[in-house]
C-alpha cells in the first residue's frame, strides 16, 4: 500500500513539473510586439501638422520651432495608440516649453487628453496635466526636479495601460497612478509647441511599444 502512495506520488510530481516545463516553454515561444520607430529620421510621415508652427526633420531629428503666430502648435500620429510603452529623447533650446500628448485628439489646435510635461528647469517635467480639464493631476516633488539636463539629451519614458500612468526621466521614476478618466480615453501621440514664441525643442529616438 505504501509502495502503491509512493509510486502516485511520484507520477503526481513528474506530471507537474512537465505542465510547468511546457507552460514555461509556450510562454517563452509566444510572439511578442516589437517596439517601433514612430519618427523615420528623413521626413513627417505618419505624422499630422495642427496649426502654424515649424515642424521639420533635420539629420536624423525631428524639430519643432515657434513660428511667426507664435502659437499653440501639435504634431499627432496618424494612429490611435491606446495601451503602450514610449520612449524618446529630447533637447530643448531657447526656454524649451513643450509637452508630450498621449490618448488625444486635436481639433485645429485645440486638444483633448492628458500631456506629460517638458518644460524648464523647476517646471515639472515629466508631471502629467488635463488640458482643458482637471489641469495637473501629477506635479513632480522638489527633489525630482534635478533630473532634467537643460540644453542637452534627456531620455523620457512613458508607460500607459489601462488607467494607469508612468513616467520615468533619464531613468528616475517621476510619476506613477492611476485615473479611471484616463482608463476611458484612447487618441494620437503629439508632441507639443508652447504658445509665445522663441521655442525650439529637438526630438529623435522615437520608439512605442505596444502593449
Amino acid at each position: 500500500m505504501l509502495k502503491f502512495k509512493f509510486l502516485a506520488a511520484l507520477c503526481a510530481v513528474i506530471l507537474f513539473t512537465s505542465s510547468a516545463f511546457l507552460a514555461t516553454k509556450d510562454d517563452v515561444n509566444a510572439p511578442k510586439k516589437k517596439a517601433v520607430k514612430l519618427f523615420n529620421g528623413k521626413d513627417l510621415t505618419g505624422w499630422k501638422i495642427n496649426g502654424t508652427e515649424k515642424w521639420y526633420a533635420e539629420k536624423g531629428e525631428l524639430i519643432c520651432e515657434s513660428g511667426p503666430d507664435k502659437e499653440y502648435g501639435y504634431l499627432t500620429t496618424d494612429k490611435f495608440y491606446k495601451n503602450f510603452d514610449l520612449t524618446l529623447k529630447f533637447k530643448q533650446e531657447a526656454n524649451g516649453n513643450s509637452g508630450v500628448f498621449f490618448r488625444s485628439t486635436v481639433e485645429g489646435t485645440k486638444v483633448a487628453g492628458w500631456q506629460v510635461e517638458v518644460a524648464p528647469p523647476n517646471h515639472d517635467t515629466g508631471g502629467v496635466y488635463e488640458s482643458y480639464g482637471r489641469e495637473w493631476l501629477q506635479k513632480i516633488p522638489d527633489e525630482k526636479e534635478g533630473f532634467l539636463k537643460m540644453g542637452e539629451w534627456n531620455t523620457l519614458r512613458i508607460r500607459v495601460n489601462g488607467p494607469k500612468v508612468q513616467t520615468w526621466l533619464n531613468g528616475h521614476d517621476m510619476v506613477d497612478f492611476e485615473d479611471a478618466k484616463i482608463g476611458a480615453g484612447d487618441g494620437s501621440i503629439a508632441l507639443q509647441i508652447h504658445s509665445g514664441g522663441g521655442i525650439k525643442v529637438r526630438w529623435k529616438d522615437i520608439m512605442l511599444e505596444e502593449l
